[in-house]
């Protein structure tokens, strides 16, 4: 099984043995096993002046011509509305998505949504278009990045969505988690998926996460606090996206989306006040197929919890430490964690080759 990579080279927690659930990964345990759903890019890291960027996840199934269509079913849980997730009320309404979701610093969300809607209308087929629900969620970089110049601009925007690919996902501090921290440590982007039968079919669940929340980090149990490790960072959002190719309906989805942020917990989120939490969770399955029925669903959430968690830690380990421009980040030392895991009465699994032929 091939794996996601951080820009730096950091190790996953896979990579060193810390397993969530005993659930099969897809391909390349990200967002992208689901068959159709890619993922795009933009980092700025200029001096200590500029982390910052941009994450598009780009579902194929949305846009002009054969097998595509306007809208797909999306479904939104808001753990706490501290946030500015542009598109969010429709969302909620129709329990649909118009456009690819894009993620970035909080204060360049309206200039992302504006290129989004550029990137739509230019599509074939969109020529007559009158009315678009851009979808762009956001997390505050400002510690590390002089969020205030709004840097973000359409280019950036575009070059993330038309570079979107599949196959694996980088994560770390690379787009829209450039700039962001989480549990005390340098967070940024993470994804995992995993494989579950459901109603006797094989179904993939993928997510992308960009954590920038406070708490204290746990692992399989653990608390691995920062002031004992490398000192603290604060953080105060996190937005989790959700893909698969089960078929459901908004109202499902939306169950789906609540557990991505209910798996927040697993690590340690402290869920404060002023951050701002949210899932989203969407299907790529065609709209003739027979939904999953809620006494079924079982599966899924057990997917979507296991996900989420190995995202979100994988957003933290493959992070690295980081100057800004208020300060420094500092990465999560893996030594240092793996001795405080191993002291708690951890093992790890006995190496990431055998993990990988484990999950298949």
């Amino acid at each position: 099984m091939s794996r996601a990579a951080a820009p730096g080279g950091r190790s996953g927690p896979r990579e060193l043995g810390i397993v969530v659930g005993d659930l099969p990964t897809g391909q390349w345990n990200a967002i992208t096993d689901v068959t159709g759903v890619r993922v795009g890019h933009t980092t700025l890291h200029e001096g200590e002046r500029l982390h910052t960027g941009v994450t598009a996840v780009v579902p194929d199934a949305l846009g002009a011509g054969a097998g595509q269509r306007r809208t797909l079913p999306c479904g939104l849980f808001v753990g706490n509305g501290y946030g500015k997730l542009v598109g969010a009320t429709q969302i909620e309404q129709l329990g649909a998505i118009e456009t690819p979701i894009v993620l970035t610093a909080t204060l360049s969300a309206f200039r992302a949504a504006d290129a989004l809607v550029t990137h739509v209308l230019a599509l074939p087929g969109y020529e007559d278009v009158r009315t678009l629900n851009p979808v762009v969620g956001e997390t505050n970089d400002g510690f590390l990045s002089d969020i205030r110049a709004r840097p973000i601009t359409e280019a950036h925007v575009l070059a993330a969505l038309d570079g979107a690919t599949s196959g694996p996902v980088t994560q770390g501090c690379v787009g829209a988690g450039a700039g962001t921290a989480a549990l005390g440590y340098k967070g940024g982007i993470g994804t995992s998926s995993r494989v579950v039968e459901v109603s006797g079919e094989r179904r993939t669940v993928g997510v992308l996460v960009q954590s920038n929340f406070s708490g204290v980090l746990t692992v399989r149990g653990v608390p691995l606090p920062a002031a004992d490790l490398c000192g603290t960072a604060e953080g105060n959002s996190c937005m989790i996206v959700v893909a698969t190719d089960a078929p459901l309906d908004a109202r499902r989805l939306e169950r789906v989306a609540r557990r991505a942020v209910f798996a927040m917990g697993r690590v340690g989120s402290d869920f404060a006040q002023g951050s701002g939490d949210y899932g989203l969770a969407l299907t790529t399955a065609g709209p003739d197929a027979a939904l999953v029925p809620d006494d079924a669903l079982d599966p899924l959430f057990a997917a979507t919890a296991d996900a989420v968690e190995e995202a979100l830690l994988a957003s933290v380990f493959t992070a690295t430490t980081t100057v800004g421009h208020r300060g420094t980040r500092h990465a999560l030392p893996h030594d240092r964690a793996l001795e405080r895991l191993q002291a708690a009465g951890w093992s790890p699994a006995r190496t990431a080759h055998d993990v990988a032929g484990a999950q298949g």
